[in-house]
């Protein structure tokens, strides 16, 4: 059994080109280019059946270090607690009142990007500070 090269993190929503513009500005992705014999994934996504329009988007980190983001619309809304969330690394190696700064002014950013602050964890003598947040889908995750 081979090991695995890839990771994909996939995205259930309602809007996906929405939500994947929102991670892009977020994480510094880009969105692939398109389907070879399309100028644009707008043009590729009028080129399906109706149905099937504006039901998923994907965006890639443009360095190729992080993994693939995949948004496929479903029907149901979200009801219940993220299982699996991610951490976005906006404070790496900081600590202390250096890494709550970092953490809040990027939180600032999200925030004026349609995300949700939903706590702010404080560092004590376990863990250092994070910030609880959701995406403007409600998708849960934090600034670490």
């Amino acid at each position: 059994m081979g090991s695995v090269k890839q990771v994909q993190v996939t995205f259930d929503c309602a809007e996906p080109m929405r939500v994947a513009t929102f991670w892009c500005e977020v994480l510094g992705y880009v969105f692939p280019p398109p389907p070879p014999g399309f100028a644009s994934w707008e043009e590729f996504d009028q080129s399906l059946p109706p149905e099937a329009q504006g039901s998923a988007a994907a965006c890639v980190d443009p360095a190729g270090a992080g993994p693939r983001l995949y948004f496929q619309r479903v029907p149901e809304g979200k009801v219940a607690k993220n299982r699996v969330h991610l951490d976005v690394r906006a404070a790496t190696g900081l600590v202390g009142a250096e890494r709550l700064a970092a953490l809040r002014a990027e939180s600032d950013r999200l925030v004026a990007l349609g995300a949700v602050q939903t706590q702010v964890l404080e560092a004590d003598d376990q863990n250092e500070s994070c910030i609880n947040m959701q995406d403007i889908e409600g998708n849960e995750f934090c600034l670490d």
